[in-house]
């Protein structure tokens, strides 16, 4: 298989055309109050931070009631309205009922957390035991899960507000080899708010899009590779792929244990930090968690705190620049930004890092049938199909509405793989583990030692193409998406108007480390790295 057709199920592109179906099913359509304006410029709570959130509540200046009511009236003027980013699926009913009980124990002298009170917008492969649908996109799963995912609870226990979950690329981008990223038959396709004609990227395109464009404080993706940082970048976030086993993947539709975990995306450093301290916990329910008992500090909010670039010593993949001159020059600026905020920059090779293509292809095809069969199997009665071959029949069945513009050429190879016994599965996740890991990101990290390992994220956004599927140009998510370790991207500046992010990735664990680099990087920038949408019809050329 081809690099390409794997590629494309986490940095894919399309955007704008009008779709023959757009199931309503499950979309609350119910307009949020208006705000005392009439125009969504400006927008009170744009780029408002989750520290600045928790300070307006805490002096009383905001309620969580009143910042859920604004966010949710954003999301009907702005999603649904004027410029239809089509990013949020549906939005919760009980959301305001909830932050009123966030109100009422603020006022009784308890506050759970940095993230009480706070709304945050979630990916529709994510189980909640509520009002809403989790459908993965597809027709074939309008359902309610029986259960919160274990991220869910630990979201609701911390006091989060959890108002809608946003679109997605369907079955996460596993579904065919020339899909559009950001279309799901449930909800059509999500824009780019800063060009609607442009692509969101990866299959949490709906978080990417929705958190850029101040539709909720912050939002969780979920990545098998590029599936949050691609969004991100393209959208202009923060986005945090942590090391496999940090964040627990219970009651998550998935595509692959072995590169599966969900991650926060933001608008700052500090805002994915915040988010990330709540979802890290080591889960019963899911044993790959075991093994961050104790790397998990009490506050990752002291490495934001610390952050320096001061005595980094960070390693630059060139091999992965050049596919873009214009994305060159931003990342060119961006290293000046480093080392003039005392980060020591050494030219660093990754020479096994095109040699996984086809053994990484192989093992997710592998585990996508085993891990949806089990995922399916543990929803219980609430999911009518249970198997690979079951959803490959509904497909053809509803192919008008579920494959208007590509088929299920994944679905169809994946369904052929026998069990993870297989010796062709063990062969390739061993060689996956070798040429990621051990010669790849821990040889280059420990030759040169280094702190981290930076490259350009992806290109600038493409022009959604429904017919032809997505344009993806370049990017760096392979390395650390294979080997399970952590990948932050940042904002780093502008192309045409389009966002540029650059990626720091190390070893496993490693998140206290790029957190500090992260941070050092966007304070270095002083708020050049990102600015908010102006929701263009144009990228501008």
């Amino acid at each position: 298989m081809h690099r390409r057709h794997f590629l494309s199920l986490s940095a894919t592109a399309a955007v704008g055309a009008a779709v023959p179906h757009r199931a309503d099913v499950g979309r609350n359509r119910e307009p949020a109050p208006a705000p005392p304006f009439d125009s969504p410029f400006p927008f009170e709570l744009d780029e408002v931070t989750v520290m600045q959130l928790q300070s307006g509540m805490q002096s009383g200046k905001w309620t969580a009631e009143r910042l859920t009511e604004l966010y949710l009236w954003r999301i009907d003027r702005m999603d649904r309205r004027g410029p239809n980013v089509n990013a949020v699926l549906e939005v919760n009913p009980d959301a305001l009922a909830i932050a009123a009980e966030r109100d009422a124990e603020r006022r009784a002298g308890r506050v759970r957390g940095p993230m009480h009170g706070v709304p945050v917008l979630i990916k529709d492969n994510i189980d909640t035991a509520d009002r809403m649908l989790t459908s993965a996109g597809s027709l074939a799963l309008l359902t309610h899960a029986p259960r919160d995912a274990f991220i869910v609870r630990r979201m609701r226990e911390a006091g989060a507000v959890i108002i809608g979950k946003t679109n997605l690329s369907e079955w996460a981008n596993f579904r065919s080899t020339r899909s559009s990223s950001g279309w799901s038959a449930r909800g059509g396709q999500t824009k780019n708010p800063y060009a609607l004609d442009r692509n969101p990227c990866g299959s949490s395109s709906g978080t990417g899009a929705a958190i850029s464009a101040n539709f909720a404080a912050v939002g969780v993706g979920t990545e098998t590779d590029g599936s949050i940082v691609c969004p991100s970048h393209a959208c202009g976030l923060v986005g945090f792929k942590p090391t496999i086993g940090l964040v627990s993947r219970s009651g998550i539709v998935p595509i692959a244990h072995s590169q599966d975990t969900a991650g926060p995306m933001a608008r700052t450093v500090g805002d994915a930090v915040a988010l990330l301290g709540v979802i890290a916990a080591v889960d019963p329910g899911d044993e790959a968690t075991a093994a961050s008992s104790g790397r998990v500090p009490t506050d990752w909010s002291a490495a934001v705190d610390s952050a320096s670039l001061r005595g980094k010593r960070l390693g630059v993949a060139r091999e992965m620049f050049g596919f873009n001159p214009h994305v060159d020059r931003v990342l060119e600026e961006g290293l000046t930004a480093l080392r003039d905020g005392g980060a020591e920059l050494v030219d660093v090779e990754l020479p096994t890092r095109n040699q996984f293509g086809d053994s990484e292809f192989e093992v997710l095809l592998y585990e996508f049938k085993a891990d949806l069969e089990a995922y399916l199997a543990a929803r219980g009665g609430g999911a009518q199909y249970k198997t690979l071959a079951q959803l490959i029949e509904f497909n053809e069945g509803n192919r008008n509405r579920e494959m208007p513009y590509f088929g299920q050429e994944i679905f169809e190879m994946a369904v052929k793989k026998g069990p993870l016994t297989d010796k062709a599965y063990r062969d390739a996740l061993a060689k996956n583990h070798r040429l990621a890991r051990t010669e790849g990101i821990d040889m280059a990290v420990g030759k040169h030692r280094l702190d981290a390992i930076l490259a350009p994220t992806g290109g600038p956004a493409w022009p959604t193409d429904l017919i032809n599927g997505d344009h993806f140009g370049g990017g760096s998510s392979a390395l650390a998406a294979v080997a399970g370790y952590p990948n932050i991207t940042v904002p780093a500046g502008f192309t045409f108007g389009l966002p540029v992010g650059v990626s720091f990735f190390g070893p496993a664990w490693s998140e206290g480390v790029l957190i500090s680099v992260a941070r050092g990087f966007e304070r270095e920038l002083d708020g050049e790295g990102r600015r908010a949408p102006e929701f263009r019809e144009r990228a501008a050329l």
